[in-house]
Parts: structure tokens; C-alpha cells; sequence
């Protein structure tokens, strides 16, 4: 299972790169996506909406079940990947670069302590 060690988790596999404060993309993980097997179908929020750590943030649909996805950190909405609105196979080829889905202006960055490092998100897997 690939676990990029530069994100942060959250315990229902969504992952935020915070290097970026004012643009942290965020998406789901590796195994998320294994797990869930072929998207079909996402549904994206509008740019400007005002999130909440642990909010819904989209809808994700696959050949096996329909999830929602949840933000790891508190902030606005800057940026979504329309692309994969149209096509969502990049969340099964390349979960954390070409899938990226949103990207949040973090409001409080001390949340990214209370989320999981590679090492711990990986313990968590097995």
C-alpha cells in the first residue's frame, strides 16, 4: 500500500499535503480508493464553501458502494478538481497527484498535529 510519508491522515483515509496552507490539496488514500475498486462517479463542492474538520466534502461513487468524503482539516474551498468530475479514474490510478479532488486555505494548522503520520496511518491498515 502506498503511504507518501509528507501527508497527514485521518482515520477514514482522506489525506491533506500541508505544505501549502493557503492551497493544501487533499483526497483520498491509497487504500481508500483500493478498497472501494472502480469510481464511478464524485461530486465536488463549489469553490468558496466554508468547511469544518470532519465535514462532508464530496460524494464518492464506485462499482461497489456510494461514501462520503470528509475534510481532515478546517477551511475554505479554493480550488476543485473539475477534471476528475468528468473522469474520476485518476482517483484509482494516481490517488495522490492526478487525484487530488479539493484544495482548502486552511484556517487553524494546528489541526494537521491531531492527524495521523505515515507511520501511524500505516499501523492502522494492519
Amino acid at each position: 500500500m502506498n503511504v507518501p510519508e509528507n501527508l497527514h491522515y485521518a482515520e477514514s483515509h482522506e489525506w491533506v499535503n500541508p505544505e501549502n496552507p493557503d492551497a493544501a490539496p487533499v483526497g483520498i488514500s491509497d487504500h481508500a480508493q483500493a478498497e472501494l475498486s472502480d469510481v464511478v462517479y464524485l461530486e465536488l463542492p463549489a469553490v468558496g464553501t466554508v468547511v469544518a474538520k470532519g465535514d462532508s466534502i464530496a460524494v464518492i461513487e464506485s462499482v461497489k458502494a456510494a461514501n462520503d468524503i470528509y475534510s481532515p482539516v478546517s477551511g475554505e474551498i479554493v480550488e476543485v478538481n473539475e477534471g476528475l468530475v468528468e473522469a474520476p479514474e485518476p482517483i484509482n490510478a494516481d490517488p495522490y497527484e492526478a487525484g487530488w479532488m479539493v484544495k482548502i486555505k486552511l484556517s487553524d494548522t494546528s489541526e494537521i498535529e491531531g492527524l495521523l503520520d505515515s507511520a501511524a496511518y500505516q499501523k492502522i491498515l494492519s
